[in-house]
């Protein structure tokens, strides 16, 4: 029963007008814009209507996903021109957003977008979800300035408590929300991976013979984009603690990013396989037979379940993007962030025992089935219809 005794006929999917707000919807590819595209196509094939709001470029990374509104922005600076930041809520774009009128509104970033996309539901009485996909106060850490992280976290608060509800991939990260201080509620948004593409079947030897990998030798292997927020300063270290120690092993790097040439001096005996997507992808991934993911930026950690998927074994930092999806001791090791040592004696462990390689690659394989993407952004638009009860009731 609503207020004044007028009851209010249950919502349905087909009632939902949602305005989604990203801060790279397309124009470069990272697990954050897939995870946005596949909802966008999991809501309109439920008969939701949505509209999309981003920065675009003349040449996207891949088309998108329902209808996307390019919204004006600058390239970052630093360095880090392929990603753009918008110049807030034009009034252009508020016109468009007047007549779409939406009933949702989410923010995939704590942007000057995003902030500007949760004042304009708050002032017009829009319902509001965020979804968490990168731990940005980390980013400061690679860049000489941690002192500003503390800052980061504070603005963070603000963000996320501004909104009706938050969409985090697991319990980690609702738990360092929390820690935080936010206290608007959470639901779990996790990720899912494609099991045709992710399939210890696509494991091709003469596809690492190309590469000059032998098929007794030990592939570790990093994916993601080549920047240093990714944790390559500490791969590279442990790449260098494993030579010292004399543990047999090739490096296979699976990605492109700016910070190339700066990773390729610190691994010079890398092979570096470019970037590769589709079903390559899924074959360079299943080639591996080591995964070591340092990063402690991810919120889940998209790369790491392909590589489970795939049958490979996971070495990664013990942090949000791999905690409750890495099985310690099972599905591969957590080492904690900076422990080259950990890393390597991890490594080195899995390297010379193949048994317990081939174990752990079947155990992560067969956790990683449980993850489908239909299922897990259904959750999404589940959310969606509770907030709007609640605003409801």
């Amino acid at each position: 029963m609503a207020a004044h005794g007028v009851i209010r006929a249950t919502m349905h999917a087909t009632d939902l007008r949602i305005a989604l707000f990203s801060g790279n919807y397309n124009y470069v590819r990272d697990g954050a814009n897939q995870a946005l595209n596949l909802l966008v196509g999991h809501l309109l094939s439920k008969g939701v209507t949505v509209r999309v709001y981003s920065p675009t470029n003349a040449r996207p990374a891949f088309p998108p996903t329902g209808d996307l509104v390019a919204v004006p922005s600058l390239p970052l600076p630093a360095g880090r021109g392929e990603y753009k930041m918008a110049r807030g809520l034009p009034a252009a774009i508020r016109r468009d957003l007047d007549a779409f009128a939406p009933n949702i509104i989410h923010v995939s970033a704590p942007d000057f977008l995003g902030h500007r996309a949760i004042s304009y539901g708050r002032r017009n009485g829009i319902a509001t979800v965020a979804s968490l996909h990168t731990r940005f106060e980390t980013y400061f850490r690679y860049y000489k300035m941690a002192f500003f992280e503390p800052i980061m976290v504070k603005i963070l608060t603000r963000f996320y408590n501004r909104v009706d509800e938050v969409l985090v991939p697991g319990r980690g990260m609702a738990e360092i929300v929390g820690d935080w201080g936010v206290t608007t509620p959470t639901a779990i948004w996790s990720r899912g991976v494609n099991h045709d593409r992710f399939t210890p079947t696509r494991r091709d030897l003469e596809w690492r013979r190309a590469r000059g990998i032998a098929d007794g030798e030990v592939a570790v292997g990093f994916l993601g984009r080549l920047v240093k927020e990714k944790g390559l300063d500490v791969f590279a270290d442990v790449v260098r603690e494993l030579e010292t120690r004399g543990v047999p092993h090739k490096v296979l790097v699976i990605g492109e990013g700016p910070a190339r040439s700066w990773f390729a001096e610190r691994v010079p005996g890398a092979i570096f396989a470019g970037f590769q997507s589709g079903d390559d992808l899924g074959r360079a991934v299943a080639s591996m037979d080591v995964f070591f993911n340092p990063s402690v930026t991810e919120t889940f950690g998209n790369v790491t379940l392909e590589a489970m998927a795939a049958g490979v074994p996971v070495v990664a930092a013990r942090a949000s993007g791999a905690v409750g999806l890495v099985d310690d001791g099972v599905t591969g090791f957590l080492v904690p962030p900076t422990d080259i040592a950990g890393y390597a004696d991890a490594i080195g462990r899995i390297v010379s025992e193949p048994g317990l390689r081939e174990t752990m690659g079947w155990a992560g394989h067969d956790k990683a089935a449980g993850y489908l993407w239909d299922t897990i952004n259904q959750t999404v638009l589940d959310t969606y219809l509770e907030v709007m009860a609640r605003r409801d009731k």
